[in-house]
This record gives structure tokens, C-alpha cells and sequence, in this order.
């Protein structure tokens, strides 16, 4: 059975869907957008500050669920600019220095809000 995820610890959601969904084996995350638990959007920042701050609000809702960026599978990122790759790619590396997730990074030429980049993940419960 499908349950909702949430956490304060991370951005409400902005619209019409949740932070997070679960069935038991696997989770799944929203988008994250590069914004704060208060609600500020760092779309004036470097795409390197943007990718963090959306893999910290990743990280966030992992955690609500006693799971880890170790847990993730999977991760789909969407990037404004295609040319930001190098500085994104460095910035996520970051969080995956050993056992990278499998991800795909796609140029969409238009993130919401605004932002340089979104990032989604699924995560093994087990």
C-alpha cells in the first residue's frame, strides 16, 4: 500500500503532490528544488550550491524514514543548462564519493521556479 511521506526537515511541497511516497520497499522522492526548509529559493546561487541544497532536502526526507543516500538506487536529475554538467556533477559527487546510485541528468532548458536544477530519487527500504 501506497503511504505519504513528509518532513519538517525538508521543503513542504509547492503544489499539488508529496514530499515523498513509500510502499514498503521502495521510496520515492518528489523533485527537490535547491530551496530551504524556510522556503527560499537559492535560484540566484552557482548550480554546485544548488545541487547541494537539493540532495541535503533528499537527504532530509530519506532520513524522516531512518534511510540514508547509501539507500538511494536511482536518481533523476533535470538540469536548466546542459553546459552546468561538470559543476553539477562535481557538487553531487560529493554526496556519492563510493557506490553511486545509477542516475540519469537531463537538459530540460526550463526547471520550475526558475532553479538551475531538480533532483529526484528511489530508495531501497530494505
Amino acid at each position: 500500500m501506497k503511504r505519504v511521506v513528509s518532513t519538517d526537515e525538508a521543503p513542504a511541497a509547492v503544489g499539488a503532490y508529496s514530499q515523498a511516497t513509500t510502499n514498503g520497499d521502495l521510496l520515492i522522492t518528489a523533485g527537490q528544488l535547491p530551496l530551504t526548509t524556510d522556503g527560499k529559493l537559492l535560484n540566484d546561487e552557482p548550480v554546485a550550491d544548488q545541487t547541494r541544497q537539493c540532495l541535503h532536502n533528499v537527504a532530509a526526507i530519506l532520513e524522516s524514514e531512518d534511510l540514508s543516500l547509501d539507500d538511494v538506487l536511482k536518481t533523476t536529475v533535470y538540469l536548466d543548462d546542459i553546459d552546468d554538467f561538470d559543476s553539477f556533477n562535481e557538487a553531487y559527487s560529493e554526496f556519492f564519493e563510493s557506490e553511486p546510485p545509477a542516475r540519469s541528468a537531463v537538459g530540460v532548458g526550463a526547471v520550475p521556479k526558475g532553479a538551475a536544477v531538480e533532483i529526484e530519487a528511489i530508495a531501497t527500504t530494505g
